[in-house]
């Protein structure tokens, strides 16, 4: 159970409160050092499932650990970012975006009872998402310069875009199993 990736894996877990806390102390490094722990967060999002094909170590345990990571770190950060920016811009993007991520996790949750899990694998579109949602929500955190706040309002927005429309992808593709007639 204890591979590398599942290591990875936790100890992104254990960054969140980190993150939380770096990003509150009242010292002018803090924006830039949360920001640093949320990439480094992502990193090893990225990382974790590269090395869990590369290495042949896939796990039960690492499968369902990986994902819930993945919605706890993105959830808090916009959680967070709601709290700092206290803005209707940034507030309708993360309810949108914590939004989409129960739906589909109930879906993929449904659709691996009736056995079609793999029909809501994880898509090209839902990738370049979570690209762009991490890029945003690092450089909203950090907010070095005013450029970069709104270049990366910017980029949570194409997120937003990128977000629903994996949803409806998804949804799509369970079209027929949601909407079954159990006749």
């Amino acid at each position: 159970m204890w591979n590398i990736p599942n290591t990875l894996t936790t100890f992104r877990l254990c960054l969140i409160p980190i993150f939380l806390i770096i990003f509150y102390l009242p010292y002018q490094w803090a924006f830039f050092a949360a920001a640093f722990v949320f990439w480094l967060a992502s990193i090893t999002d990225i990382l974790d499932g590269y090395l869990a094909r590369k290495l042949d170590q896939s796990t039960p345990f690492g499968a369902f650990l990986d994902p819930v990571a993945d919605k706890v770190m993105v959830s808090a950060a916009l959680v967070l970012l709601v709290s700092h920016y206290q803005t209707i811009w940034m507030t309708i993007p993360a309810v949108i975006i914590i939004s989409r991520e129960v739906i589909i996790s109930a879906l993929r949750e449904w659709m691996a009872e009736q056995g079609k899990r793999d029909d809501v694998a994880v898509s090209q579109l839902g990738k370049v998402k979570t690209a762009a949602q991490m890029l945003a929500i690092i450089g909203l955190i950090w907010q070095y310069e005013p450029w970069m706040v709104t270049l990366s309002y910017a980029l949570l927005y194409v997120a937003t875009i990128l977000t629903f429309g994996s949803m409806v992808q998804y949804l799509f593709v369970a079209r027929h199993s949601l909407f079954a007639n159990d006749d």
